[in-house]
C-alpha cells in the first residue's frame, strides 16, 4: 500500500523501510564536496568532531561554559574592546545574527529619538545597504517595519556598496548601514572602513552619528587569518556589532552562527532576558529559546583542535586555489571572471575580461576576498557562439555530480548572469585541476 506523502499515515512502518525510504530522497541532493554553491561548509569533518556531536545530538544548549568560550575567542579574533565577558550570542546561522543586529540598531535609534522628543513614526527609521545585500537582511527591514533603501552597485563598484553613493541614501532616521565582508554574489569585501571614515564627517558637519552592522557570515572566519591587516572589525569605532556564521568557514555542521557586540552599551538592555528554567540564572539574548548544542560543541573542538595556525592555513589554501581556478578559467578564452580575488590591488578598477590575474603577486599584493570565483562567458566567446546558454553549464556540471549556480547579479545588473564556485577545504589542488 502506498503511503501517503502529504499527510500521517494511520499505521507507521518498520524502521529499516523508513530509511531507506528517506535515504533514497536525500541521495538525490548535491554531496556535500560536490556542491560548489554554498559557502556553508561540507565534507572534511574529523571523526573526532562527529563522535562528539552525535554523543550530545540530544542535548538543549544549557551548559554556558562551551557557550562562553567561542564567544570570547570570537570577539578576540574580531578586536572587541569587550573580548572577556563579550557580548553576544550563538545563533542558528547568520541570519539570526543581521535580525539582532538590525533591531539593536533600531531600538538605539528610537531610544535617541525619544531624548530628542522627536517622532519615532513620522516618517519613521530607514536603513541603508547594497542591493547586493543578502536576502536576511532584506527581510530584517521588511519583519521589523523598517524603510529598506537599497544604493545600486555595478561593475565600477564590483557589485558591491560604494560609501560614496551610500551618503546620498543617508538622514536623520537612518538607523544604519548593513556592509558586507563577503558579499554572496562575486566575495569581494565591502570598504568599511572608507564608509566609516565618510560617516565621521558627516556626524561632525551635522551631529547626527550613524553605525555600522558587519555581515561578516563568511569573511568572518576568513579575514582574521588571511587579512590581518585588514581593518573592518571592531578596531573601526563605529562598526558596533558583527555577525558571522560558524558553519561556513568556521567549518561547523549547520546551525552556528554568531552575533557579537562592541560592548553592552551597544546592546538595549529591554532586550536581554534572565531565565531560570534550568534551575540557575542564565541570560539569553537570541531570537530563539531552544537549540541544539552540538553546533556549538563542534565549534569549540574546531578551535581547540586547528588553533589560530591551523585556520590560517585553510584560509590562504582555500584562497589560493580559488586563484588556480580564475587563472585557469580565464586562459581558456570561454571565460571572464568577475571576482577579483586573484588580481593584484592595483589592477583593480581595470576592464575586466581585459585585465587578468597574475601568478606571481606576494600574497599582501593580492585583493582581500573570498575564495569564491564568479565568472561568465566572455565576450569574445559570446560573440562567436550567440546561440549558446550560459545556464547550460550548470546542468552540465550538475550531470557531473556538481553543483555551481548560474545567476543573474544584483539589481541594475540583473542582465548579466554569472556562474560561482565557493572553494572550501574540501576541494583541493587536484579536483580543482579536474
Amino acid at each position: 500500500q502506498e503511503l501517503p506523502k502529504l499527510k500521517l499515515a494511520e499505521k507507521g512502518i518498520d524502521a529499516d523501510g523508513a530509511y531507506q525510504i528517506i535515504h533514497d530522497i536525500l541521495d538525490a541532493d548535491a554531496k556535500d564536496n560536490a556542491s560548489l554553491a554554498s559557502t556553508a561548509f561540507g565534507g572534511n569533518w574529523a571523526p573526532a568532531t562527529t563522535k562528539l556531536c552525535i554523543e550530545n545530538i540530544g542535548k538543549n544548549l544549557v551548559d554556558q561554559v562551551l557557550h562562553g568560550r567561542c564567544l570570547n575567542i570570537v570577539a578576540d579574533l574580531w578586536h572587541a574592546p569587550q573580548s572577556v565577558n563579550a557580548i553576544g550570542t550563538a545563533t542558528a546561522g547568520s541570519s539570526e545574527g543581521v535580525l539582532l543586529g538590525g533591531l539593536c540598531m533600531k531600538k538605539k535609534w528610537q531610544e535617541r529619538r525619544r531624548a530628542a522628543g522627536k517622532s519615532l513614526h513620522e516618517p519613521g527609521p530607514n536603513i541603508v545597504m547594497g542591493a547586493n545585500a543578502h536576502i536576511s537582511l532584506k527581510k530584517f527591514a521588511t519583519y521589523f517595519d523598517v524603510e529598506m533603501r537599497l544604493v545600486p552597485v555595478s561593475d565600477e563598484t564590483n557589485y558591491c556598496l560604494d560609501p560614496r553613493r551610500a551618503m546620498k541614501y543617508i538622514d536623520e532616521n537612518t538607523i544604519g548601514i548593513f556592509m558586507v565582508l563577503g558579499s554572496t554574489y562575486t566575495g569581494h569585501y565591502e570598504p568599511i572602513k572608507e564608509m566609516s571614515d565618510l560617516l565621521d564627517t558627516y556626524e561632525s558637519q551635522t551631529g547626527i552619528s550613524i553605525p555600522i552592522h558587519v555581515d561578516a557570515a563568511a569573511g568572518g572566519f576568513v579575514s582574521p587569518f588571511a587579512h590581518p591587516e585588514l581593518c573592518w572589525d571592531f578596531r573601526i569605532a563605529r562598526v558596533v556589532s558583527i555577525n558571522a556564521s560558524g558553519h561556513k568557514f568556521g567549518l561547523t555542521y549547520v546551525g552556528c552562527g554568531w552575533v557579537i557586540w562592541r560592548d553592552s552599551a551597544q546592546f538595549p538592555k529591554d532586550m536581554a532576558f534572565e531565565i531560570r528554567y534550568f534551575g540557575s540564572l542564565q541570560h539569553t539574548l537570541s531570537l530563539n529559546f531552544s537549540r541544539p548544542a552540538h553546533p556549538i560543541i563542534n565549534q569549540y573542538y574546531n578551535f581547540l583542535q586547528m588553533g589560530f595556525e591551523g585556520y590560517k592555513s585553510m584560509a590562504l589554501a582555500d584562497l589560493s586555489n580559488a586563484r588556480l581556478l580564475s587563472r585557469a578559467l580565464e586562459k581558456s578564452g570561454y571565460f571572464k571572471v568577475v571576482s577579483d580575488v586573484h588580481r593584484k590591488k592595483t589592477d583593480v578598477g581595470k576592464p575586466r575580461g581585459q585585465t587578468f590575474g597574475c601568478t606571481d603577486a606576494n600574497f599582501e599584493e593580492y585583493v582581500e576576498a573570498l575564495p569564491l570565483v564568479a565568472f561568465a562567458w566572455s565576450d569574445e566567446f559570446k560573440a562567436k557562439y550567440p546561440h549558446l546558454k550560459q545556464k547550460w553549464i550548470q546542468t552540465l556540471l550538475r550531470a557531473k555530480g556538481w553543483h555551481s549556480p548560474n545567476y543573474a547579479l544584483p539589481p541594475d545588473s540583473e542582465n548579466e548572469e554569472i556562474l560561482r564556485m565557493v572553494i572550501r577545504e574540501s576541494i583541493p589542488e587536484e579536483i580543482i585541476g579536474k
